[in-house]
């Protein structure tokens, strides 16, 4: 699909005398020029900067022969509407969360995060020293989609709510904003679940129209201002407890690249992906204390919840893995990573925090 078709396809009003020439591939005296949408507002400065710094450390580590130009949600194509932008050729690179593009293969979630699955360390090990690459690929390059792991949140939240929710009882009926697998699951326990861009879900919860949000953490949740739409914030985060994010490159395009040029784009990925995780863990409990004192209720998901959670979420891994061949390889491969690097963090991390925090 040409640029023009998608772009008409994806609803963007635009002359074509307005696009920018960073939009085009070219090859003018050894430079590409490229462009790379992403699925983030611009104000999320630590989630939109892990897109922001990937270009960048693209162009440094080629001295400056790829060049990058990123562009926020809506500026060029809607922020769900990203992948195929670049699975079409329309764009050379993007930037999102995989599990946004679960209506395509369920498989794309186990590459952003499943509920009561692996944290930002455990997920990394995986894709680094486990099966996890290798499967991503498998998904993607039927698509001409090249992907490489490019940010991680670290834990997210269970999400601010207009009530407080005791039993899973509280769940039904609940309209709540919660994306990917998470929200497969509160839909199969009753919510009503909607998935909104980052920019809408603000207003969504001010006016009403949902009744419970789940976005990132303390730091990009302050930006938002969902403290001023909602009351309880709730912990801990049973669907993402490492939100991991992708760089996506048309394939074909990637493919054709030098050799050192390939290398400096899985380079800057996982510079990025460090970067992100680093300034999450930094900003995130200064954000939290500043929204405890502007009035917060800070609340915990009881056990009964959490376990209705659980079971729901197994039994979404069993439909899907029955009718899905690469997710049940994917599936077998988590779950045995998991298991594994889970019993060696409750060895050596989880005795010493355990002593660590003893007095909490």
């Amino acid at each position: 699909m040409k640029r023009r078709d998608f772009l008409k396809k994806a609803g963007v009003v635009t002359a074509s005398a307005s696009l920018s020439p960073l939009m085009f591939a070219s090859a003018q005296r050894s430079t590409y020029q490229w462009g790379m949408v992403t699925s983030w507002p611009t104000a999320l400065d630590t989630i939109y900067g892990g897109a922001v710094d990937t270009a960048a450390l693209i162009g440094e580590l080629t001295d400056g022969d790829v060049q990058v130009e990123v562009f926020p949600a809506g500026a060029q194509v809607g922020a769900f509407e990203v992948y195929d932008a670049v699975s079409s050729g329309a764009f050379q690179m993007a930037h999102a969360a995989p599990y946004y593009f679960i209506n395509k293969d369920p498989m794309h979630a186990f590459f952003t995060a499943v509920p009561f699955g692996m944290t930002a360390q455990q997920f990394d090990a995986w894709m680094i020293s486990g099966d996890g690459q290798q499967l991503a690929d498998e998904l993607t390059h039927p698509d001409n989609v090249q992907t490489f792991v490019a940010g991680n949140t670290g834990p997210q939240t269970s999400g601010w709510y207009n009530k407080e929710i005791n039993t899973p009882a509280d769940l039904r009926g609940l309209t709540i904003r919660f994306p990917g697998f998470g929200g497969q699951v509160l839909s199969r326990v009753g919510a009503n679940v909607q998935n909104l861009p980052g920019g809408e879900i603000f207003l969504a919860l001010d006016t009403g129209v949902i009744d419970a949000a789940d976005w990132v953490g303390p730091y990009d949740d302050e930006i938002l201002g969902l403290q001023n739409a909602a009351r309880y914030y709730y912990f801990p985060s049973w669907a993402e407890p490492g939100a991991s994010l992708s760089a996506y490159i048309d394939k074909s395009l990637y493919d054709g690249l030098p050799a050192d040029i390939q290398s400096a784009i899985r380079a800057a990925s996982a510079e990025a992906n460090q970067r992100m995780l680093a300034k999450y863990n930094a900003r995130n409990e200064p954000a939290l204390q500043r929204l405890i004192a502007g009035g917060t209720e800070v609340r915990t998901m009881s056990n009964d919840i959490l376990s209705t959670l659980e079971s729901a979420t197994n039994e979404i891994h069993e439909q899907n893995a029955s009718g899905n061949e690469l997710y049940r390889r994917t599936l077998e491969s988590y779950q045995a990573f998991q298991a594994s690097v889970r019993e060696w963090h409750r060895t050596g991390d989880h005795a010493y925090n355990s002593y660590i925090y003893r007095e909490q």
